[in-house]
């Protein structure tokens, strides 16, 4: 039998990372979307930087994103943890400093719109290349994956275990690559260090959006994965849906994103432009649009790549990538959406004064008469 007092109100359901985030001296910032430039940063002694913490209502139990702030010819303390991070920068110049085992360094210069990652456990420093002007970087990591696990803080910012196999190649940190190539879905190019993801080539994906290209990162030799997409002038991408944890950055152009569950009536809106972040919710289906005169990209970073899926949903999803739902995809064809989304489209253009090219890719007549067809209803 049982014994012993009965506890009132014993502590249950604890998040030790939201626990440790809220105990952090920066502010939690929450939303859909988060224009991190315009976001507020705090001194964050830690990493001795100004920054911010951006739970998006999207994050799921995984990955997070941090926003870092140097000041104009500053630096960050001295930094090793025990998460991987991808950092992409959103303003400024500077340099890394990256710690080998054998107690060499290996320095790597960085601009606006630079990727790299932070190798696991691996010491580094980040310095500001300008004397008055800060350098914004966005980063994701799993610090949310390894808090929850250990819960204890001196293991993840203290632990001296290195793992050199993830500093890669001395090239990777200078751009240097290799790409692979697979039988379907996006070509994959392995290296630490990308300068400029508005320049970096891209390849055709026409499955997910005729005219469509796409890059898919693997970086760090870890289990964070970025992917890089474009779409042309006057397109769209089509809807598709996947896991949480995708935070999603605008590169170059200006456009939008629709989100929403079968069920809903309303759909989210999310406006993009540089230095907007965003995140879909989990399995909700969202699909992106570019309003631009220009070819718009946008950068999405997420926990489990091509090499390490790291979960069953991610395995899933690389197998559902560009397959309709009529054969047990994800992803909604064109002749399928709801004809609200074409009209949408169409409106923005005229605001924009920018031309539609979708005739293209799809019977645009078909799906303006589903219009019309709605539009009496």
């Amino acid at each position: 039998m049982a014994s012993g007092t009965p506890i009132a109100n014993p502590r249950v359901l604890i998040d030790p990372y939201e626990d440790w985030a809220e105990s952090e001296p920066v502010p939690v910032i929450e939303g859909y979307g988060v224009d991190l430039l315009d976001a507020e940063t705090r001194p964050w002694p830690r990493y001795g930087m100004d920054g911010a913490i951006i739970h998006l209502k999207a994050r799921a139990d995984f990955t997070t994103l941090f926003l870092y702030k140097i000041p104009g010819g500053g630096s960050s303390a001295p930094l090793k943890h025990l998460y991987e991070q991808l950092v992409y920068v959103l303003e400024g110049h500077g340099s890394t400093q990256i710690e080998q085992p054998d107690g060499t360094m290996r320095t790597f210069e960085w601009g606006p719109k630079s990727l790299f990652a932070l190798p696991l456990n691996a010491r580094y420093r980040l310095f500001n290349g300008s004397g008055d002007t800060p350098a914004v970087l966005a980063c994701c990591n799993y610090l949310p994956l390894v808090y929850n696990l250990f819960m204890s803080e001196d293991l993840i910012f203290n632990c001296e275990n290195g793992f050199p196999e993830r500093l890669g190649p001395d090239g990777y940190f200078e751009g240097e690559g290799q790409e692979y190539t697979l039988d379907r879905g996006p070509t994959l190019w392995e290296t630490n260090f990308v300068a400029d993801m508005a320049g970096f080539e891209l390849k055709p994906q026409d499955d997910r959006g005729p005219g469509s290209t796409s890059i898919q990162f693997l970086l760090g030799n870890g289990v964070m994965k970025a992917h890089c997409s474009a779409m042309p002038v006057g397109t769209y991408k089509k809807a598709h849906r996947h896991g949480p944890d995708f935070f999603i950055f605008n590169v170059t152009g200006s456009g939008y994103s629709l989100m929403w569950y079968p069920e809903d009536e309303e759909m989210v809106r999310i406006d993009w432009r540089h230095g907007v972040v965003f995140a879909p919710p989990d399995m909700m289906y969202h699909q992106h649009f570019n309003t631009s005169p220009e070819w718009a990209r946008y950068l999405a970073m997420n926990l489990g790549n091509r090499r390490f899926p790291f979960t069953g949903e991610r395995k899933k999803q690389a197998a559902a990538l560009g397959v309709s739902v009529k054969d047990g995809g994800r992803q909604i064809e064109y002749e399928d959406q709801d004809p609200r989304i074409h009209k949408i489209y169409l409106d923005e253009l005229a605001k924009h004064g920018a031309p539609c090219h979708m005739s293209k890719f799809m019977d645009e007549q078909m799906l303006l008469d589903k219009m019309a067809a709605t539009a009496e209803a």
